[in-house]
């Protein structure tokens, strides 16, 4: 079994930024990589950001590469989304997810909201 808690989430002012946190626990050699879905209101899941077991990172879409950064430290079983320059279409609520060996994303945290408004 793998936990997933995140953690940062909050109310921020547009142009500002935001650090999420992600911490696992439990079976954390059976995750491969670690990353962020958001599901913004009335609307489906969308993939953020993800970061391999070795560091590489991808993400969604190149607005997103610009704004936010994705790392992971293993020594923690950590992983961080740093955003910047937030706006209001980033307001959403951000899952941490993490996927076994078959590259499903398999483990999920319960959520943190993340609401940009003036």
């Amino acid at each position: 079994q793998v936990h997933l808690v995140e953690s940062g989430g909050g109310l921020v002012q547009p142009g500002g930024s935001l650090t999420l946190s992600c911490a696992a626990s439990g079976r954390v050699d059976s995750v491969y990589s670690l990353g962020w879905f958001r599901r913004p209101p009335g609307k489906g899941r969308e993939f953020v950001a993800a970061v391999s077991r070795s560091g590489s990172p991808t993400y969604n879409f190149e607005s997103m590469k610009a704004r936010f950064t994705v790392s992971r430290d293993n020594t923690k079983n950590l992983v961080t989304l740093q955003m910047n320059s937030l706006n209001p279409e980033d307001t959403a609520v951000y899952y941490c997810a993490g996927t076994s060996s078959n590259s499903v994303w398999s483990y999920w945290g319960q959520g943190t909201q993340v609401t940009v408004s003036s």
